[in-house]
This record gives structure tokens, C-alpha cells and sequence, in this order.
């Protein structure tokens, strides 16, 4: 079974909301996933929630990111670094 991270769309006509999904790559846009890992709101200046550990263990399951989440996890890899630890 392939596996891909991608966007999940919500939300209302033009205001649209994803959900970071983990989701059979046969499966619909809206269908069926595995699990959420995370959201990003696009009209709410591109704010995005990602939990990484997530993002990692299924990456290293061999998941696959769709564009934009691939940019995602390179922007929250980035802000993790920046972020003091402790």
C-alpha cells in the first residue's frame, strides 16, 4: 500500500482550511486517512500546525509528501531549529 502525506481540504466555499493528512495515495482528496498530523489555513497568512514526530515516523516508513507539505515540513524543520531549546 502506498502511503503519501497530503492536503485534506475544509472549510467553506473560498475560505478554504486543509488538514495535513496520512491517507492511502488511492484514496479521494475529502476520503478516507490514516490519521491528521497536522492543519494549515492558507487565508489566515499561510499559518500551518504540523507535529513533526508524526511527520517523521511516517516518513521514515516510507510516506511520501506531496508538494506542499514537503514545504511545510522544510518551514517547521526550519522553526524547530530556530526555536531555543528549554
Amino acid at each position: 500500500m502506498a502511503v503519501a502525506i497530503r492536503l485534506r481540504r475544509e472549510g467553506a466555499k473560498d475560505r478554504p482550511y486543509y488538514k495535513v493528512v496520512v491517507a492511502d495515495q488511492r484514496a479521494r482528496r475529502e476520503g478516507r486517512y490514516i490519521e491528521i498530523v497536522g492543519s494549515y489555513d492558507p487565508m489566515n497568512d499561510g499559518i500551518y500546525t504540523l507535529d513533526l514526530e508524526k511527520v517523521e515516523d511516517w516518513l521514515s516508513k516510507g510516506a511520501r509528501p506531496s508538494e506542499t507539505v514537503r514545504s511545510l515540513v522544510k518551514k517547521a524543520r526550519k522553526a524547530a531549529a530556530a526555536a531555543p531549546a528549554g
